[in-house]
């Protein structure tokens, strides 16, 4: 099984590359049309999401078989993380003719749970329900209230689930058979994850289907939060208009594209953006003034992240001393995570980044420090 599960995995991080790499130099010649300047684009994204996602699959089984997940918890608006996971998987969905149909009831109340680990769970059960219905199909969620639970759940008129593997479905590096791994890729995590993901925020899910080519429905169940609970801004809420707009953030990353990109995002976001490209220069920047974030990478030559970060911390407050730390890495385990946050940063997020989680965790930071 280990030597099926490493070809499997060989296979599934180098599919994307054909794609990427071919456009690349397609792209190059500078000879194609808008259009297929877009389409090359939307490819190369595209196929990298797929690459990363299948990263991430891989670290979360990691840190799961460890004991080592992390949540970090609030009060999670379940309607607004299905829409976001929806969105998510539109594309998907739209180019293979596959209609979406979303019943979320407005008065189910809020969970206690980790917003982007709950988007994670809805999002891989969509992507599946995608991924196994044909083109002209129908994928459905429901968001209902049982009880003192929320209930969601995503049925689609897809292949279905064959009754002998319907107990092993939530198992890990399992699919139905090596057939259908090659027509349809995956490392049979995603549903594993899903599994853990649920039953870590105190949830159950469970997987029907009447058999192969009547679909299936998954059903997550998760407990809720007492009314009188007090909810924090979901991730809409706060997109709606830009949060950074007098904020002053040093950015410091030795890769001029990763350097380029995260000015760009936050730029947008309205903050102003002092780039340094590397420690030296990040430090000659605190005294020329301080900024209100340091957004710094942790993989840089001579003096790394971490070290730079424990000379700022030696520095009186007036000299940035107390300044509200960002680590970008790509370094995205858990040890990572417990490092950066040993060495002096507040928050640690992985690349590839999301542009809108690393302005809400600024966001949140200052309101934090304020």
């Amino acid at each position: 099984m280990k030597d099926e599960f490493l070809a499997v995995l060989s296979h599934e991080l180098r599919s994307p590359l054909n794609p990427i790499l071919g456009w690349a130099k397609l792209l190059q010649t500078r000879k194609m049309d808008e259009d297929k300047i877009a389409q090359g684009l939307a490819t190369i994204e595209r196929n990298a999401l797929l690459q990363s996602q299948l990263v991430e699959d891989l670290l979360d089984i990691s840190g799961i078989l460890r004991g080592k997940l992390s949540l970090n918890v609030g009060s999670v608006n379940l309607a607004a993380t299905i829409r976001a996971a929806i969105e998510t998987v539109h594309l998907a969905a739209k180019s293979k003719s596959i209609e979406i149909e979303a019943m979320l009831d407005p008065e189910v109340g809020f969970v206690s749970g980790d917003a982007t680990r709950l988007e994670q769970v809805v999002w891989n059960l969509l992507s599946n329900a995608v991924k196994f219905t044909p083109a002209q199909g129908r994928v459905q969620v429901r968001l209902q209230q049982r009880g003192d639970c929320a209930s969601i759940t995503i049925s689609d008129t897809g292949i279905g689930i064959h009754p002998n593997f319907l107990p092993h479905v939530f198992d890990y590096f399992r699919q139905a058979n090596s057939a259908m791994n090659r027509q349809f890729g995956g490392l049979g995590l995603g549903l594993a994850i899903v599994r853990q993901l649920v039953e870590a925020h105190g949830g159950t899910v469970q997987a029907e289907s009447p058999g192969e080519g009547l679909g299936a429905t998954f059903i997550v169940r998760l407990p809720l939060l007492p009314v009188q609970a007090t909810p924090r801004p979901n991730h809409q809420q706060l997109e709606q208009s830009p949060l950074l707009y007098g904020t002053q953030i040093l950015v410091v990353d030795n890769e001029p594209d990763a350097l380029e990109l995260a000015a760009f995002v936050l730029e947008e976001a309205g903050a102003r953006v002092i780039k340094a490209t590397c420690a030296g220069e990040a430090l000659a920047a605190l005294m020329q003034s301080v900024p209100d974030v340091l957004v710094s990478d942790i993989g840089m030559p001579d003096i790394d992240g971490y070290m730079l970060i424990q000379q700022i911390r030696a520095l009186p407050k007036e000299q940035g001393g107390q300044i509200p730390a960002i680590a970008l890495s790509a370094y995205a385990g858990d040890i990572n995570h417990q490092q950066s946050l040993s060495a002096g940063f507040q928050r640690h997020i992985s690349k590839p980044i999301d542009p809108q989680e690393v302005v809400l965790a600024i966001t949140e930071l200052l309101q934090h420090n304020n």
